[in-house]
């Protein structure tokens, strides 16, 4: 196959990536492995539990291996390109429109928010399906727990990680260590967490100050943001999304919300839009990029979230199976994807906090949460997140509007 095949044939792919990881993933394990025979069935397993612990997006990291295994570095390159880069126009196209048309229509502004609050439901079922596949023991339950309550009084994410993984780790290497471990990580996130609320409160939003978070802000905010900080805050979200996009909101949220750079309105909407397009669901960074530092911002938060993908592949490709066969390291960063379980489930929770005093009424909430959750767990279809878009969105104006 040819480069320019190779990239043609990764573009169609990410034009077609509707759905989430899942229906992604199915969609090239049928036409590259059952189909073109790329590699054995067998294979493509071991490969997919290999990306499944690798921080980025699974399905984007699997074109860039599959690439690289057609045609080399530059296959690889060009397999990862074309797969984001229908998802990543896209989303600068609709990014632009809610930037630029959103301001002063409270018709658009109802329909952002019942969109907002149907999102708080799919990420419900996003943490519950992360949680089934990486909480398999009672340690993995406690250390989830432990670090969503950590999260919840103000402890930094780093502290939480490094924490879960370390006891997780030491767990296997017997009780007494597991005990000094546990002591010491309870300890240290304790007393931060403490003197952090002291200090500033626990962080929840104040209930004083409505916003419908829709565009009407945007234009003050564009370009507050400098653009090697939102790369970074990127970076920081690529090395850190484990288990899929959803992994990914709490350290974005942090470094963009947490700054002032966008609000939660705003932040809801870009993963409500990245549910909708052809793209890996961590296309919402693009959006939520161009809201706090323009077109720029866009591409420079992108390239952060992007680049581990890209990186670890390119540079670890051979010895990358042999490498994940380590015992501890699989053991240690079990009780690292443990950790990201319990900050999502308290971001969730921060998150629907900060959207109700959004609300001018609560009532319709909650038949527009019930649906948008019924949908997402009864419902089996890679189109499932455009329809929770568009009856949340006719209900938010409906009953908001």
């Amino acid at each position: 196959m040819s480069l320019p095949a190779l990239f043609g044939r990764f573009l169609m792919f990410g034009c077609l990536a509707f759905g989430g990881p899942v229906a992604q993933i199915a969609m090239i394990r049928r036409d590259l492995i059952e189909r073109d025979r790329w590699m054995s069935p067998g294979h493509f397993n071991r490969l997919l539990a290999v990306m499944q612990v690798l921080p980025g997006p699974e399905a984007h990291e699997l074109c860039v291996h599959l690439g690289i295994r057609a045609r080399g570095r530059l296959g690889g390159l060009l397999a990862g390109i074309g797969f984001m880069l229908p998802g990543l126009v896209l989303m600068m196209a609709a990014a632009w429109a809610y930037v630029t048309f959103g301001p002063g229509q409270a018709g658009l502004a109802a329909t952002f928010l019942g969109i907002q609050v149907a999102v708080l439901a799919v990420i419900v079922r996003a943490v519950h399906r992360i949680g089934q596949h990486i909480l398999e023991d009672r340690l993995l339950w406690s250390l989830a727990i432990i670090a969503g309550a950590a999260t919840l009084l103000g402890v930094s994410f780093w502290i939480v990680l490094a924490g879960t993984g370390l006891v997780y780790g030491l767990g296997h290497a017997g009780r007494t260590r597991l005990a000094i471990a546990a002591g010491l990580f309870a300890a240290t996130a304790g007393a931060v967490g403490l003197m952090l609320a002291a200090e500033s409160g626990v962080g929840w939003p104040s209930l004083s100050r409505p916003d419908l978070g829709v565009a009407s802000t945007g234009a003050t905010q564009a370009g507050a943001a400098g653009i090697l900080a939102l790369f970074l805050a990127g970076l920081k979200a690529g090395l850190l999304t484990f288990g899929g996009a959803y992994t990914a909101i709490p350290f974005v949220r942090a470094d963009t919300v947490g700054r002032g750079w966008v609000s939660e309105g705003q932040f809801l909407d870009g993963v409500a839009l990245s549910g909708v397009l052809p793209a890996p669901l961590v296309i919402f960074c693009t959006f939520v990029g161009y809201v706090a530092g323009g077109p720029l911002g866009a591409l420079a938060i992108t390239a952060g979230v992007f680049l581990p993908a890209f990186a670890f592949l390119m540079i670890f490709y051979e010895r990358l199976e042999r490498v994940m066969d380590m015992a501890g390291l699989q053991t240690l960063l079990a009780g690292v994807a443990a950790g990201v379980v319990g900050i999502i489930a308290a971001t969730t929770l921060q998150l629907a906090w900060a959207t109700v005093p959004r609300l001018p009424t609560l009532w319709p909430a909650l038949p527009i949460f019930a649906a948008a959750l019924a949908i997402v767990y009864l419902w089996k279809s890679r189109f499932n997140a455009v329809v929770i878009v568009a009856l949340a969105g006719l209900a938010g104006a409906l009953a908001f509007g």
